[in-house]
């Protein structure tokens, strides 16, 4: 059993029994105490479990201020290892993931939201009628839904070492999210989102300052890699640095993990990873941009998909809003209905869906199945005030059994 095989093992243990000892350890694994020892002090170091007399014990939540990283600066040497036990593994497969499990890399950003009448126009000032402060950010709203659609989730941002970061830890910590860890930086703030939301239709306007989202190193993606070698998914958007997005895609490809890409904020860096993403769900808006072909209906939409398609995506989603989703897969199409809600606040209603579809996915649903459970899942998100207030699985299947 090669090093990092070990050493997921032992995670995946720890993982259903919260503790384990040296003797335990050595005894089962069939090495000796001092290899064990040697595996959780490295472990510990991570900031993956705590070292305790005799053994150890899981961390599940963590904000690391300082980096440890085995991986000597260079990730492409990384996969390279990680390829070669892959192909070795051909012959002697590696033991079993935990059915339903979603690795998300994303942003945590503060939103600051103002519910006005309507949009304002240039130069203009409109009173708000009213203003909130929450937590938000693609990755962890996605994080969230996922949970919240029954899949045990490992999240994995970026903080600064701002009051905010205090208040990101407290929010996951009290969150359905099985596990994350927040990485901290000193040289920027916590991301932030400004927000306008219209009451006239429920529609939002978002300006967004990454900030430390954008500061992830190739060290931290790699730290993901016990996590992610036991996942189904990952799950990605582009509101951090391209070049840790992409590390981690070509990581979780490796490793032969599932990979969503939700391509917003829309960039053209998303043409350099198209090759090793399973599924990706743009918007109209982000279809169109990708594609060249401006999405107004199902039409244009079947246009859009077969030219991303054309580009190098395996399976493509365009959600809709209230026209629904389109799948395409093997140059097919399904449309998806959307389902009946009444629209409140359309801020997290592309986290939610893709939130919910990685969670079906994850746990066995085809692509059509999961893209109508996911449609459900926001279709109720919008009926909520926040981006990361989500629904939970009874309200999706009270949903599902209206339609």
């Amino acid at each position: 059993m090669f090093t990092e095989e070990r050493r997921n093992q032992i995670l995946a243990w720890l993982d259903e029994q919260e503790r384990v000892t040296v003797n335990g350890l050595a005894s089962a694994l069939g090495v000796t105490k001092e290899t064990i020892r040697t595996d959780l002090n490295t472990l510990a170091r991570q900031g993956l479990i705590q070292r305790c007399h005799g053994g150890a014990i899981i961390i599940r939540r963590n904000m690391q201020a300082r980096l440890i990283s085995e991986t000597g600066g260079d990730f492409e040497v990384l996969l390279q290892r990680l390829e070669g036990r892959r192909q070795q593994r051909q012959v002697q497969p590696r033991g079993k993931k935990m059915r339903g499990k979603v690795c998300i890399l994303g942003s945590f950003n503060v939103d600051i939201v103002a519910r006005v009448a309507r949009f304002p126009k240039g130069g203009e000032s409109l009173l708000a009628s009213g203003s909130t402060l929450g937590p938000g950010g693609k990755g962890a709203n996605q994080a969230m839904a996922a949970s919240r659609a029954g899949a045990r989730v490992h999240f994995v941002s970026k903080v600064g070492t701002d009051q905010f970061s205090q208040f990101a830890f407290d929010h996951l910590s009290a969150s359905d999210i099985h596990s994350f860890k927040l990485y901290q930086t000193a040289d920027e703030p916590t991301g932030s989102a400004i927000i306008y939301v219209s009451q006239e239709n429920g529609e939002n306007m978002i300006a967004i300052y990454s900030g430390a989202n954008k500061t992830l190193t190739d060290g931290e993606i790699a730290e993901m890699t016990p996590e992610l070698s036991q996942s189904d998914v990952l799950l990605v958007q582009l509101e951090n640095n391209f070049s840790a997005t992409l590390n981690a895609i070509k990581l979780a490809h490796t490793l032969g993990v599932r990979v969503i890409m939700n391509p917003a904020p829309f960039s053209n860096d998303v043409l350099a990873c198209l090759e090793y993403i399973d599924v990706i769900t743009p918007n109209e808006t982000e279809a169109s941009l990708l594609s060249g072909v401006e999405v107004v209906d199902v039409d244009s939409a079947r246009e859009a998909a077969l030219a991303i398609v054309r580009l190098g995506a395996k399976r493509v989603i365009i959600t809709m809003g209230s026209r629904g989703a389109l799948i395409c897969e093997d140059q097919q199409f399904q449309h998806i209905p959307a389902f009946p809600a009444v629209s409140v606040d359309t801020t997290g209603a592309g986290d939610a869906f893709n939130g919910a579809f990685a969670a079906a996915l994850a746990a066995g649903e085809s692509i059509t199945q999961a893209a109508t459970r996911a449609s459900a899942f926001a279709s109720l998100a919008v009926e909520r005030e926040g981006a990361s207030n989500m629904p939970d699985r009874e309200q999706v299947a009270a949903r599902l059994n209206q339609r």
